[in-house]
């Protein structure tokens, strides 16, 4: 009699524990989804200034940005204009197949603009954002590191995040005002998974 209590108690503290584990974990993504939420809604509308404006980039075709990497490029050209900083950085590598990167393309785009050749710097190194901002780190040794990034109003938090990880200094500004639930929930479980491995890890295992 007195085992089968004792099995009785240890299946009800397993279950205890399994639904205090379950509580913690949704407490836990609630409480980044609203930080992913606050985040998105601080970049809409911010401004900054800094060493460097750096754009992330996004799907270009064939050497074109398409309208939300446009929409990016367009954001930082306005913020370079206004005295933001003195130097716009175009990142994005290409997809396979692709005759162009999307930091040439952003390259093109800002010069059609016209951006003088001198302000902007490109770079190539880095298939996601983890990968982008680590190399603009590596260019930007000589700065404070201080930056505005241009992304996505959603895609904040977690950019925000990962230039903290590689040394930077960031603020957010969006370009445009997407901030769909499903590409919030999305970016809550990015942010909650990197902040507990590492956005270093968390790009090397979806990379």
């Amino acid at each position: 009699m007195g085992g089968m209590g004792n099995r009785i108690r240890l299946r009800r503290g397993l279950r205890a524990i399994a639904l205090l584990g379950l509580v913690a974990s949704l407490a836990f993504f609630l409480v980044t989804f609203f930080r992913v939420t606050t985040a998105a809604n601080e970049s809409i509308g911010a401004t900054a200034g800094g060493d460097a404006i750096v754009v992330l980039g996004a799907a270009q075709y064939n050497g074109s940005p398409s309208p939300v990497f446009e929409s990016r490029l367009s954001t930082a050209f306005d913020l370079w204009s206004s005295g933001a900083a003195p130097m716009i950085v175009t990142t994005g590598a290409n997809q396979p197949g692709d005759a162009f990167t999307e930091g040439f393309a952003g390259y093109r785009y800002l010069r059609n603009r016209g951006v003088s050749e001198e302000d902007i710097v490109v770079i190539t190194d880095g298939g996601d954002t983890y990968e982008s901002l680590l190399a603009t780190r590596l260019q930007l040794s000589n700065t404070s590191g201080i930056v505005v990034l241009v992304t996505d109003a959603y895609h904040a938090k977690r950019s925000a995040e990962i230039a903290k990880e590689v040394g930077l200094d960031p603020t957010v500004v969006a370009a445009g005002t997407d901030t769909g639930l499903s590409r919030r929930i999305r970016e809550t479980v990015a942010v909650a998974v990197g902040e507990i491995i590492s956005f270093r890890r968390l790009s090397r295992l979806t990379g």
